[in-house]
């Protein structure tokens, strides 16, 4: 059985590079692995990819196309509004399912290369609620600006992941007791020597802790290709720079492993709450991004909604964090001032987003400027203001504005 899509996914490149070439580029303008286009995300157009209703595009070699803000109604964001996030622009265009292997080698006992139709009948199933975020996730709303991709709040989706854990495979492989890191490659590939392959890594300690898991469905469904079908490896709780998709080399070492997507990119300040640096005063000491921080975001009404006077409108957004918990989710209409409960739903699981609600019945016409933050179980907050180099891990307080006839 063979997964194709590619008379889609070309004149899905043939689309994008058009646009790219008539509504951004300059002749002279050099485009980078993952340069943004448009300059800002939130003025970007709307594109049909394989598989994918239409959804805003930010780059389009790699593709990656982020999720409109309505979707986000949905506790589950569909597989055809996920957003898409690729460093590489190399991506195969059609998967063999019967020919696909899983290599697992390095520092273990015994090498494996495993089908599909092993890693579904020769281990136990798995499956986690879990949000994947961009590390860049909002970097449009940085200020002042950084490069990269000009997310919004589209950059991550919840959904329910299947598979099983990467705990039981190295087990099956027989990793040795000296372990310390293993490393995840996927199957795009860099369009010049002088790029390097896309590899992250992770302790391996954090490995084997039976969460971290290689994802074969999405939802009860198999992976879009663009979310990386066949196989995704699914980090609970960690940004998504780590959830490689189309899954297809595991490495196990006895040392550090060394790579540029781990020692020279996706670096944040060592041990400052919320990545926190000044434009003027950067941190020299940095480590690798690795757990989500809590935050909030407004997702309903959207903004430039006209509200009624002595008509309730429900305000509704969603709150996450690394995995810990949201604790409580406030609204302040005095500029932080004074802070009101919202409720917040049932929880679908700590590594899930939580929605949260709070009634607005206005009594007077006017401009009503509402802010949200979250607390989660370990009394961990949002940030007034926040900046970093890289655009990373944002998470200050949000601001919507609704006036009110």
């Amino acid at each position: 059985m063979s997964y194709k899509v590619s008379s889609f996914i070309k004149l899905f490149f043939v689309t994008v590079v058009l646009f790219a070439f008539y509504s951004c580029s300059s002749p002279d303008e050099k485009k980078e692995e993952g340069s943004e286009l448009p300059k800002d995300g939130s003025k970007g157009t709307m594109v049909t990819a394989p598989e994918k209703k239409p959804l805003l595009l930010l780059t389009d070699r790699p593709p990656n196309l982020e999720t409109p803000l309505k979707y986000f109604l949905e506790d589950f964001t569909p597989n055809d509004v996920f957003f898409v996030r690729w460093h590489l622009s190399n991506l195969p265009t059609q998967i063999n399912a019967d020919t696909f292997r899983l290599r697992v080698s390095g520092n273990v006992n015994s090498k494996l290369e495993l089908s599909l139709t092993d890693l579904k009948t020769k281990f136990k199933s798995y499956s986690v609620n879990a949000v994947c975020e961009c590390a860049g996730n909002s970097r449009n709303n940085f200020n002042p600006r950084v490069p990269g991709a000009q997310w919004t709040n589209g950059g991550m989706g919840n959904a329910k992941w299947t598979g099983v854990k990467l705990k039981d495979v190295l087990e099956m492989a027989k990793s040795k007791s000296n372990s310390k890191f293993v490393s995840f490659n996927g199957m795009d590939a860099p369009p010049l020597p002088t790029i390097p392959d896309f590899v992250k890594s992770l302790d391996y300690n954090h490995s084997i802790d039976g969460e971290v898991m290689i994802a074969y469905e999405m939802n009860g469904q198999a992976l879009p290709l663009l979310n990386g079908y066949p196989l995704k490896l699914v980090v609970p709780g960690w940004y998504a720079t780590y959830w490689i998709g189309m899954l297809n080399e595991i490495k196990v070492y006895p040392d550090t492993f060394k790579g540029y997507w781990m020692d020279k990119a996706y670096l944040v300040p060592r041990g400052i709450k919320n990545g926190n640096e000044k434009p003027d005063s950067l941190a020299k000491n940095l480590v690798p991004i690795n757990k989500l921080d809590v935050r909030s975001i407004f997702v309903a009404p959207e903004p430039g909604t006209v509200a009624s006077v002595g008509v309730n409108t429900e305000i509704q957004g969603l709150a996450l964090d690394g995995g810990d918990g949201i604790e409580k989710v406030e609204i302040s209409n005095d500029s932080g001032k004074t802070w009101t409960a919202a409720k917040l739903d049932a929880s679908l699981g700590n590594y899930s987003w939580r929605r949260w609600r709070y009634n607005f019945k206005p009594t007077a016409a006017g401009t009503y400027k509402f802010f949200v933050k979250a607390t989660n179980t370990k009394n961990e907050t949002q940030p007034w203001h926040q900046w970093n180099r890289s655009g990373f891990m944002r998470n200050e307080i949000e601001s919507l504005v609704i006036k009110v006839k």
